[in-house]
């Protein structure tokens, strides 16, 4: 059996928005595992050192990962500046 090598894809403050991108991954066959400081989530720290969360993927997934993440944070921005418009 060969061990799977997983590399960071992102680091997010919050788990709250890191779950969201796992979820959505998920929903394309990429497996995620996310990682936060236990110190940080034991406490429920969103913000700082401590309360940022790691999204890796397998090595093999990356590339499609971040197709999938940058085609969300596109959308992200494009929405925000069309509300930004609408103001």
């Amino acid at each position: 059996m060969t061990e799977e090598q997983w590399e960071v894809l992102d680091e997010i403050s919050g788990s709250i928005d890191a779950e969201i991108i796992r979820g959505m991954l998920e929903a394309q066959d990429i497996p995620v595992v996310l990682s936060q400081e236990g110190a940080g989530r034991a406490i429920g720290l969103t913000i700082g050192p401590l309360g940022e969360t790691q999204i890796l993927v397998p090595k093999d997934k990356l590339e499609d990962a971040q197709k999938i993440l940058n085609e969300f944070y596109k959308s992200l921005e494009e929405n925000q500046t069309t509300s930004d418009e609408e103001e």
